[in-house]
């Protein structure tokens, strides 16, 4: 294994300071959720359902608004976005410890609808900085390090809120939002490589039928399958060592799962070429499947979901990836929250799935059927991919220009 493709990618101007601060800017965004269920259950007295409900009414909101923030940073450039965002933000977030819980679920809305899209501001100020040469391994140390920004923000939430009382943890969430923009204000990271058009609402228009293709609808459900798989394989780690009486083992394992995702991306950002995201995304389904199989042994569930943990990252990763590659660069940031909101949908929609087939059966179901899903989104996206890999073998290629003597 060699290291130069990541040497060579932070030598690139502009790419460390990026993922430095994208990183500390996801923290408080990770926390958000589990923030905002701790002060339902604690602050307002209500149960894990209704603080689920508001978790969800979050992500419904951010899945919708990510691509049109997106759309606006392609018109408007970004440091517009960037404030009309981080203010909204600080608005919800600072006023909804005060909040009837119904007022609170419609404010959880508007809250994620205008969240700040530090996720797409990276991924899309990467696809400018970076060139195609390098942007895997960029897209692979995105990917670590927002796995990093998970691993740190719920466990930051959780401490502050059951310390210090879930309104309090709901302050920090907006303190840190109104860091993280202004962070990223400073920064101002480019949204268009130097020989691409300005952001330009004229630039902008460029018709969705261009670039909302198949094979882009295609990527995007291999996105939404891969959160789906990851959200759902969480609650049924939960649910197997719990009904077990391992319960105490669950940060062992799930830690372990990210330490495998962080490694599978570490090494994939080091190959000479990207796969195609469902090559990536199809084994992972597919592994997912038998983890149950483990039962309530803590330690032989964290050796079955090796296989599919180390695919986690890079399929991500490749997803990133190729949409970067085939948007215009004055439809990238829609195209990119599009990217995001598949992310959102899937890791709003495992949990309720596994949760569902786990209490009509039992917790080790719950990685059959997540796994089951994803594997037949893989299946339903094969034949698209499959033609298109054939158009290409089939294009004809320009002969090479015969020199002059």
């Amino acid at each position: 294994m060699t290291l130069t493709p990541y040497r060579e990618t932070l030598a690139l101007r502009g790419i460390k300071s990026l993922l430095v601060v994208a990183t500390l800017a996801r923290v408080p965004i990770a926390a958000g959720t589990v923030t905002l269920t701790l002060h339902v259950v604690q602050d307002l007295g209500l149960g894990y359902f209704l603080a689920g409900l508001a978790g969800t009414a979050c992500t419904l909101g951010g899945s919708l608004g990510a691509p049109v923030m997106g759309r606006i940073t392609d018109r408007r450039g970004l440091r517009p976005v960037l404030v009309f965002t981080t203010v909204a933000e600080c608005l919800f977030w600072f006023s909804a410890p005060s909040l009837p819980y119904w007022a609170l679920l419609i404010a959880a809305v508007f809250g994620g609808f205008f969240a700040l899209p530090a996720f797409a501001v990276a991924r899309q100020s990467i696809a400018a900085l970076a060139p195609e040469s390098h942007r895997l391994p960029a897209f692979a140390l995105d990917s670590i390090t927002t796995e990093l920004s998970f691993m740190a923000g719920p466990a930051l939430g959780v401490l502050i809120a059951t310390t210090a009382g879930g309104h309090v943890g709901m302050y920090a969430v907006g303190t840190g939002i109104l860091v993280s923009g202004a962070g990223l204000f400073l920064l101002n990271p480019p949204i268009r490589a130097h020989d691409e058009a300005p952001p330009s609402a004229e630039a902008a228009r460029v018709p969705r039928s261009q670039w909302l293709t198949p094979r882009l609808i295609g990527i995007l459900a291999i996105t939404m399958a891969t959160t789906l798989v990851l959200s759902g394989t969480d609650v049924s780690v939960v649910a197997v060592l719990r009904e077990s009486g391992e319960i105490t083992w669950t940060g062992a394992v799930l830690g372990t799962w990210a330490a495998y995702s962080l490694l599978g991306g570490f090494l994939y950002g080091t190959v000479r070429r990207g796969l195609p995201p469902l090559l990536l995304f199809g084994p992972m389904a597919l592994l997912t499947i038998p983890v149950g199989l483990g039962g309530g042994h803590w330690w032989l569930l964290a050796l079955l979901i090796l296989p599919a943990g180390a695919l986690c990252a890079p399929t991500i990763t490749a997803t990133a990836d190729a949409v970067s590659r085939m948007i215009p660069a004055a439809a990238r940031g829609e195209a990119l929250g599009w990217h995001n909101s598949a992310l959102t949908v899937g890791v709003a929609l495992g949990a309720p799935l596994a949760g569902v087939v786990m209490d009509w059966q039992s917790p080790p179901w719950g990685f059959a059927a997540v796994g089951s899903v994803g594997a037949l989104v893989a299946l339903a996206v094969l034949p698209a991919e499959l033609r298109r890999r054939r158009a290409a073998a089939a294009a004809p290629v320009s002969p090479a220009p015969v020199p002059i003597h």
